[in-house]
């Protein structure tokens, strides 16, 4: 066997958010994404959202597209509810995107390590992410979390750290280093461009080539360090995540700048690049 790359897409990225505009159909989503090609649908639930988010199990079914599980546990004890459900949906894996803010290092540890264990006992593989107001909430806690809990693997949003730290390019060597760690620890990536000001910015506009290259550097160097540390057997999951307003930057009418689906599937066109080595 071969090392596989499997591309999902986010449903909370399909989501439109424009005023007079309806939403999609649930199951319109799960349409549009399987006829694009893509592996899976991620989805974020908290505790409170559980049962809405079983009533798509027969869209997963239907559609033939795998589950991704953003997981927001507002204190310690939600995630096994969380974990609960991934396996209800037979999830690839779980992403942590914790509502509990320990203020120092030490604090941090044995949350880190409960949800572990949780995840453990679930059977299901567990990755934590950096997003603002959330437990990894910049770029410095994670560097010192990740040091203090060797064990721990992340799903990589770059474009929060780069929002955090408002790095400027070139990149100095103290910002290429700190990120070459994070993407030494990370086991999935997520699409979205960021820069210093902007969680998420229009790809194809040109004052934001600097940063696409720079996304895309970043990329190619993290994939080559899962394919090279990883088993011919394993799968990495790419999770185009463009989100809506007020994610998406809008005009005075509310209106988006850009097409955030044909974004995406440019982002999953260059991962798919990457991956073969002709990106």
């Amino acid at each position: 066997m071969t090392q596989k790359l499997e591309i999902f897409q986010s449903l909370w990225a399909m989501e439109l958010r424009q005023p007079g505009v309806p939403e999609r159909p649930m199951e319109e989503n799960f349409r549009m994404a399987s006829e694009a090609g893509y592996h899976g649908l991620c989805i974020d639930p908290a505790v409170h959202e559980i049962h809405g988010f079983l009533k798509l199990q027969p869209l997963f079914r239907d559609y033939g597209l795998k589950c991704m599980v953003n997981a927001f546990p507002s204190s310690v004890e939600e995630l096994p509810p969380l974990l609960e459900l991934a396996n209800e949906l037979d999830a690839s894996l779980v992403n942590v995107i914790g509502q509990v803010m320990p203020l120092t290092v030490d604090e941090g540890i044995p949350v880190i390590r409960q949800w572990m264990e949780d995840a453990q006992q679930a059977g299901l593989p567990l990755l934590f992410e950096t997003h603002r107001d959330c437990t990894l909430n910049d770029l410095y806690y994670t560097l010192q979390l990740i040091e203090a809990v060797p064990e721990m693997r992340l799903c990589a949003d770059l474009s929060h750290f780069v929002i955090d730290r408002e790095m400027r390019l070139p990149l100095g060597d103290r910002d290429r280093g700190y990120m070459n760690r994070i993407l030494e620890r990370s086991d999935c990536f997520q699409g979205r461009i960021a820069n210093r000001e902007q969680v998420q910015v229009q790809i194809g506009f040109p004052q934001h080539r600097e940063w696409v290259e720079q996304f895309r550097s970043w990329w190619r160097d993290g994939i080559s360090m899962w394919q090279r540390r990883n088993d011919e057997e394993a799968t990495l999951v790419f999770l185009c995540e463009l989100g809506p307003p007020p994610y998406a930057m809008t005009d005075a009418n509310q209106a988006e700048l850009s097409d955030r689906w044909q974004e995406a599937l440019t982002i999953r066109r260059w991962v798919e690049e990457i991956w073969s080595g002709t990106g």
